[in-house]
Order: C-alpha cells, then structure tokens, then sequence
C-alpha cells in the first residue's frame, strides 16, 4: 500500500516525533520515583545517554520505542510499506548503535536494562522488572 502522504510530509511528520521524556519514559521514571529511588537524565558524558542513569548504583535504564529500535517479534516494530529500503537501513543501525553502546557501558561497569515500550502497558510487571534489577 502507497503512502497517502507524499515523501516531503511524511519526513516533516516524522521529524516531529521526539527523542526524549517520551510518554513511556515518564512512565518509568516515575515508577522508579515511587520504588524510592533517585537518578539523573540523559547524561551526554556516558555512551548512548541513556534515559534514565542511578549513578549511585551504577546502572542505566533505557526505555525503547518498540519501531526505532526494531523490538524483535513486536507488532510496533513492523517496517512501513513504503521507503521500505531507507527504514531497513535505518533501523539496522539503530539496533547496531544500540549494541555497540550497551557494550560500552558494560565495559565501563554499568549495569544496563532495557523496557521496550510495549511492555509499558503492564505496570506491575514494570515494577516487578525494574525491582528485581535494582535488587541484583
């Protein structure tokens, strides 16, 4: 199925979607808040500047929307039918960003969890996620 916006457009609304305090990540900071503890934001100085970081813990949370970051199975994550090639692309090396990141992070010692946006829906398993990683 073609486009119903023509390609200029659809870049302009697309252009408009923003990278950070998404819904699902106001989301998750504020269970977080509620579970007690305290974090700073997107902080530039670590790789990927991560969403939320618990430098006192020393583990970083990102919080993923489901289509950039081609959440593997997920309905979210399908590929637009049309610029089938340049999302492709795109979106590979999103997720090849998003390893070598959380590689360098890890090598730097932090801990790293990922919530897909998907899972948001789920506030107890979200909070049950984000304990057990705290706890470990």
């Amino acid at each position: 199925m073609a486009d119903v916006f023509s390609k200029e457009k659809r870049s302009e609304i697309m252009s408009r979607i923003k990278g950070g305090n998404t819904k699902p990540e106001l989301i998750v900071r504020s269970l977080l808040h509620r579970l007690g503890y305290r974090f700073r934001l997107h902080r530039k100085d670590l790789p990927g500047k991560p969403d939320i970081v618990l430098p006192r813990h020393k583990k970083v949370v990102f919080v993923n929307g489901c289509f950039w970051h081609g959440h593997e199975g997920c309905k979210r994550s399908s590929i637009p039918s049309s610029n089938t090639e340049f999302w492709e692309t795109k979106i590979k090396k999103n997720i090849e960003r998003d390893k070598t990141k959380i590689r360098e992070l890890k090598r730097l010692g932090w801990k790293v969890l990922i919530i897909w946006q998907c899972r948001i829906k789920d506030t107890d398993k979200v909070i049950a996620t984000l304990e057990k990683f705290m706890n470990s």
